[in-house]
């Protein structure tokens, strides 16, 4: 991957495009495939840094995945019981998910394992998952008594709980629902409002005993084996969501973006872009592995400014940078409170998003728990740093095709995390990319 683009726009976006697997699924796919006997077949699979984190990790508990092609995985699974301990500490690279999903998985198990990984992620807060399992009867140590990675998981025997999430997160209930397959009683989940739930649909079309009920979620261990998966993982919708929004903000746009996941706990960005104004429309296709999947069409209209907070934020919390931008084409103020779990991401995105907008000319403003833009305002181009952060990469480069004049966006390599060959896709729906490497950049 290139470490630095410059972006300019050739006009509206046009064509009919796909997007990678959802990341959210493919890890799942991944993990439950393993625990899983027999052999599991997984088309789509995202091939990001996070997924491949992820899969090396299963591998190295003696998982074997054959990788029949970058997006396409076999994976062997080897029961519930059947990991082995791993020769090394664990490696979650950059991703968030890897480790606090595994940190459930690995709490019920009878070996000792570290999960670790970049400074980035030892960085983040892992005291939400620690001390439920601990709660369990799980042995987790950490740096700042667990607050923070590596953490070093004991084997220990786990007793079911009934927890209370303060604040809704999709980790946090995996990882209990995870241990819950391995703890003595009924592992009872309660969250304050909606979360992804891809972990409940995925485990209980492999025969598991989950069950959800509302806000509420069971989980117990299994009486017999989990059935292996045959899965072709939908198209990202937060990937989707920089195509949408481009297209949204640019006039004369008509884009079809075909077999994107529309899990009704990750359409709030579409909804939100509709509330804005923008011209969606869906057009379903076949369920894939229970997750509702449709083509979306979209086409540039006028947006206006808005407000979002509670529980809408929670539905599109990953898509909040690329939201930003769309506010800055739209008519009036936008205000986006209730975020606070933007500082706590990849970087303090709050912090970062507004940063880097600010510098192309537009008029927003942080606050403690989000940001408050106003526009419409004609973004221009300049040069900006995605810090490392893959979907603020993204949001930049979306800004950059509303933007007059050519954008710079370094660190550029990130966007591979969640959506390798985006670079491609930009440019075959009419945006001028240039990918260059640090040593060849003229600057």
């Amino acid at each position: 991957m290139a470490d630095i683009l410059k972006i300019s726009s050739e006009g509206p976006l046009v064509g009919r495009c796909g997007v990678p697997g959802d990341k959210s699924i493919s890890h799942r796919a991944v993990i439950f495939g393993s625990i899983a006997e027999g052999s599991s077949h997984i088309r789509n699979f995202l091939d990001g840094h996070d997924c491949r984190a992820t899969m090396n990790i299963m591998r190295a508990m003696g998982v074997r995945i054959d990788e029949i092609s970058s997006t396409r995985l076999e994976v062997h699974g080897v029961g519930l019981d059947g990991l082995k301990e791993p020769n090394d500490v664990l490696d979650c690279d950059n991703s968030g998910t890897t480790m606090r999903l595994l940190s459930g998985l690995l709490a019920g198990q009878e070996f000792v394992s570290i999960l670790s990984g970049t400074a980035q992620i030892r960085g983040r807060p892992m005291a939400r998952i620690v001390d439920p399992l601990r709660t369990m009867g799980a042995q987790i140590f950490g740096r700042q008594n667990g607050r923070y990675a590596p953490l070093t998981i004991i084997p220990s025997r786990l007793s079911a709980i009934e927890y209370e999430m303060p604040v809704a997160s999709a980790q946090v209930k995996s990882c209990l629902l995870l241990a819950g397959l391995y703890a003595h009683g009924l592992t009872v989940v309660h969250q304050p409002g909606p979360a992804r739930d891809h972990t409940e649909r995925m485990l209980k079309s492999m025969g598991a005993p989950v069950t959800a009920l509302g806000n509420t979620t069971h989980s117990e261990r299994p009486h017999s084996p989990l059935n292996p998966l045959n899965i072709l993982v939908p198209g990202d919708i937060s990937s989707a969501a920089f195509l949408l929004v481009g297209a949204s903000a640019l006039p004369d746009s008509n884009l079809t973006i075909v077999d994107v996941g529309v899990n009704a706990t990750r359409t709030g960005i579409v909804d939100a872009l509709s509330e804005m104004g923008a011209r969606i429309r869906r057009r379903e296709r076949p369920l894939q592995g229970g997750e509702p999947v449709s083509d979306l069409i979209v086409s540039g209209g006028g947006l206006r400014g808005l407000e979002f907070g509670g529980s809408q934020i929670v539905t599109m919390i990953d898509e909040l940078p690329v939201l930003a931008v769309a506010a800055t084409q739209a008519e009036g103020r936008t205000v986006v409170r209730d975020a606070q779990e933007l500082r706590v991401k990849e970087t303090d995105r709050i912090a970062t998003t507004v940063s880097e907008l600010k510098k192309m000319g537009a008029r927003i403003q942080e606050t403690a728990d989000g940001f408050i833009v106003d526009g419409p305002t004609p973004l221009k181009g300049t040069t900006v740093d995605s810090h490392g952060d893959h979907r603020l990469a993204m949001a930049l480069a979306v800004a950059a095709v509303i933007a007059g004049g050519e954008t710079t966006i370094h660190k550029a390599h990130v966007t591979a995390d969640s959506f390798p060959g985006f670079e491609s896709t930009l440019r075959a729906l009419n945006v001028n990319v240039q990918e260059l490497d640090w040593a060849s950049d003229d600057e």
